[in-house]
C-alpha cells in the first residue's frame, strides 16, 4: 500500500475526513461560501433590517411587560377608568407589535430566500467546474448521488441558518432587556426562615437560570445522538431518491429483462433503510419530548411559585407578580431557546456537515493532474498533440490501482490535418486513455499535451449525452443555438440522415428516447458538422452501427480535411477511409495507491 508521505494534502478523502472531524472547519467553509456569494449584499442588507425590526419589537416587548403592573393594579382595586385607560394603551403597543410581526415575517423569508440563492448557485458552481463532478464520482462514494446534498441538504442549510440565527439574536437582546427587570423586582426581597433572615440579590434571575440550565442539561443529555441520526437519514435518503432515479432512467431496459422484481427490491432495501434510521429518529426525538414538553407545561406555574414570597410578604402588589412573572417567562424562554431548538440545532449541524463537505471535497481536487503518480496534462506551445511516455492506471478494488496499459509508441506527436486511429492488445480499457486527454482521468504516468484552446479540441464519446430540450439546443450543445444559423442546422441533419427531423427543430422532448442508437450517433456528427472543430477526438463511435449509418459518417469524417481526427478504437473502415496511422496500446502492470503514487508491488 502507499506511503502515509504519498498522500497529498488534496486527497478528497482526506479532506472529507478532515471536514467531518471539525465543526470549526465546517463553519469556516460556509462562510466562505457566504463571502463569495453574488447576493451577499442583499443579505446583509436584509439582515440589518432584521436587527432594527427586532430591536425594536423587543422594546415594545418590554413595554407590554411594564403594562401588565397598572392593568392588574387596577383590576385589582377595580378602578374602570384606570382599567379603560390601560386597554387603550394595550391596543397602541398591541398593534405596533403586531406591525412589527408582520415585518419580520417577511424579513426572515426574504433573509431565507437569499440565502438558498446564494448558497444553492455557489455548491452548483463548484460541482459543474474542471470536471470536479465526474473526477469527485470516481473518487469518492460523494459523487454517486449528491443531488441530495445539492438539493435538499443545500435549502434546509440556508432556510434553518436564517431561521436560527434569528431566534438566537432574539432570545440575546430578550434575555439582556427582562434581565435586568427580573432583577430589580427581586433585587430587595428578604427571606425569612425561622429566626434566620437572608438575601440573595435578583434571585428570580438565579430560579430563571437554574430552571433554564435543567432543561438544557437534560436535553442534551437525552438528544445528543440526534445530529449523527439525522446525518445518517439524509445519506440513506439520498440513496433511495437514486435508485428511483435509476431505475426510471431505465425502464426500457428493465421491462425488456424482465428485471422489476430485481429492481423492487433494490428500491425496497434502500426503503428499508430509510425507515430504519427514521424509527431510530422517532425513538430518540420522542423522548427528547419528555424533556421540552415536561419543562415547557411547568413554566406555567414556575414564575409565579418563584415570584410569590415576595407578594405573600407584601413586597410588591398583584400587578407586581404578575409583571415579575411574565419577565421571568421571558427569560427562561430566551435562556431556553438552546432547548427548544435542540433538535432543530442537531438537524442544521447534519446538514451544515453534508454541504460543507461535499464542497470541501469539491474546491480541494487539483485543477491539474500532475505530481506523484498522477499524469501531466497541459498545452503545447506548437500547435502539436503529443502523447509522451504514457501509461495509464486502471482500477483495480478498494484502494489501489493495479491493471495498467500503455501507448508502445513512447513518444507520439499528432500533426494537425493527421488521422490516427489508437488501438491496441485485446482488453485494454481505451476508454480511459479517451478520459486522461479530455482530463477526466487522472491516474498514470507521463505526459498529455494538447493544443491550445478548449474549443479547438472536441471529444466525442461513444454514448453521448442528450438532454431534454428543444431539437436546435441539441444540435448545438453545449453552445447556444442562437450561434448558429437554421439552415446551417437542417443542413448537417441532412447530410448525417436525419432530413427527415429538419421540420422538428423546436420540438421539445426526451430526445435520449425518441431516437434510436444510430440516430443518437448521426445527431452527435451533425452537432460535429455545425462546430467545424480543429482537432476531433472520438471513442469507438462507429461500433454496433448498421452498415448504411457506418458508411456516411465515416465518408463525412473523410471529407473533414479541415479537421485533425484521432479515433480510439477498431473500426476498419475509419482506417480504410481516412488512411488513418496506427498508434498501439500493451498491457503492463503497476501497484498503485488511492492517490496514483506507484508503490513497490
Amino acid at each position: 500500500m502507499m506511503s502515509q508521505q504519498s498522500k497529498t494534502k488534496n486527497d478528497p478523502k482526506r479532506v472529507i475526513a478532515e471536514v467531518e472531524a471539525s465543526f470549526s472547519r465546517q463553519l469556516r467553509i460556509a462562510l466562505d461560501s457566504f463571502w463569495k456569494s453574488s447576493v451577499r449584499n442583499r443579505i446583509i442588507a436584509f439582515a440589518a433590517a432584521l436587527v432594527a425590526v427586532i430591536l425594536a419589537t423587543v422594546y415594545g416587548t418590554v413595554l407590554m411587560n411594564q403594562w401588565n403592573a397598572p392593568f392588574f393594579n387596577a383590576l385589582e382595586k377595580r378602578d374602570f377608568t384606570a382599567f379603560i385607560n390601560e386597554l387603550q394603551t394595550f391596543a397602541m403597543i398591541a398593534g405596533g407589535l403586531l406591525v412589527l410581526n408582520v415585518v419580520q415575517a417577511w424579513l426572515n423569508q426574504m433573509t431565507s430566500l437569499y440565502m438558498r440563492e446564494g448558497l444553492s448557485r455557489d455548491v452548483v458552481d463548484q460541482w459543474l467546474t474542471g470536471a470536479r463532478a465526474y473526477r469527485l464520482s470516481i473518487s469518492s462514494p460523494l459523487g454517486v448521488n449528491p443531488d441530495q446534498r445539492l438539493h435538499e441538504d443545500a435549502r434546509k442549510l440556508a432556510e434553518m441558518t436564517t431561521s436560527l440565527a434569528i431566534g438566537l439574536f432574539n432570545a440575546t437582546i430578550m434575555l439582556v432587556s427582562f434581565i435586568g427587570v427580573l432583577w430589580g423586582l427581586s433585587s430587595e426581597f428578604t427571606f425569612h426562615i425561622g429566626e434566620t433572615s437572608f438575601q440573595i440579590p435578583g434571585y428570580m434571575v438565579w430560579g430563571a437560570i437554574l430552571y433554564a440550565l435543567a432543561a438544557s442539561l437534560l436535553s442534551q443529555l437525552v438528544g445528543r445522538s440526534l445530529s449523527k441520526l439525522n446525518a445518517n437519514r439524509y445519506a440513506r435518503e439520498a440513496d433511495l431518491r437514486f435508485s428511483l432515479m435509476r431505475a426510471n432512467e431505465n425502464l426500457e431496459a428493465i421491462a425488456l429483462s424482465r428485471g422489476e422484481e430485481t429492481e423492487r427490491r433494490h428500491i425496497h432495501q434502500a426503503l428499508d433503510g430509510v425507515l430504519g434510521t427514521l424509527r431510530q429518529l422517532a425513538l430518540s426525538l420522542t423522548n427528547l419530548t419528555w424533556v421540552t414538553a415536561g419543562f415547557g407545561w411547568l413554566a406555567i406555574i414556575v414564575p409565579i411559585l418563584i415570584a410569590s414570597p415576595a407578594y405573600f410578604a407584601g413586597t410588591i402588589t398583584f400587578g407586581g407578580l404578575m409583571m415579575a412573572a411574565a419577565a421571568f417567562t421571558q427569560v427562561y424562554s430566551a435562556l431556553r431557546w438552546y432547548v427548544d431548538n435542540f433538535g432543530a440545532i442537531a438537524d442544521w449541524r447534519a446538514a451544515l456537515e453534508r454541504v460543507t463537505v461535499l464542497r470541501a471535497a469539491l474546491t480541494s481536487m487539483e485543477e491539474s493532474h500532475g505530481g506523484p503518480g498522477r499524469l501531466t496534462l497541459d498545452r503545447s506551445t506548437d500547435g502539436r498533440l503529443r502523447l509522451e511516455d504514457l501509461e495509464i492506471y486502471a482500477r483495480a478494488n478498494g484502494d489501489t490501482y493495479e491493471s495498467a496499459f500503455r501507448l508502445k509508441e513512447r513518444a507520439v506527436v499528432i500533426e494537425p490535418g493527421d488521422r490516427v486511429m489508437v488501438n491496441g492488445d485485446q482488453g485494454v480499457n481505451r476508454k480511459l486513455l479517451f478520459n486522461a486527454m479530455a482530463g477526466l482521468w487522472p491516474f498514470g504516468s507521463g505526459r498529455i499535451a494538447l493544443p491550445s484552446g478548449d474549443s479547438d479540441i472536441v471529444f466525442m464519446p461513444q454514448t453521448g449525452y442528450l438532454p431534454e430540450g428543444r431539437l436546435r439546443s441539441l444540435l448545438a450543445y453545449p453552445a447556444s443555438s442562437a450561434g448558429f444559423d437554421e439552415a446551417d442546422m437542417k443542413d448537417a441533419l441532412s447530410r448525417v440522415g436525419l432530413g427527415d427531423f429538419a421540420k422538428r427543430l423546436d420540438e421539445r422532448g426526451r430526445w435520449d428516447r425518441i431516437l434510436d442508437k444510430d440516430q443518437q450517433m448521426s445527431l452527435a456528427f451533425a452537432s460535429i458538422l455545425l462546430r467545424k472543430p480543429r482537432w476531433l477526438v472520438l471513442q469507438d463511435v462507429l461500433e454496433g452501427l448498421e452498415p448504411e449509418t457506418e458508411s456516411r459518417l465515416t465518408n463525412m469524417l473523410k471529407d473533414m480535411q479541415g479537421t485533425t481526427l484521432i479515433y480510439l478504437g477498431r473500426s476498419m473502415a475509419f482506417a480504410t477511409a481516412t488512411g488513418a496511422r496506427a498508434v498501439h496500446l500493451e498491457k503492463t502492470t503497476v501497484n498503485a495507491g488511492l492517490d496514483g503514487a506507484p508503490t513497490d508491488g
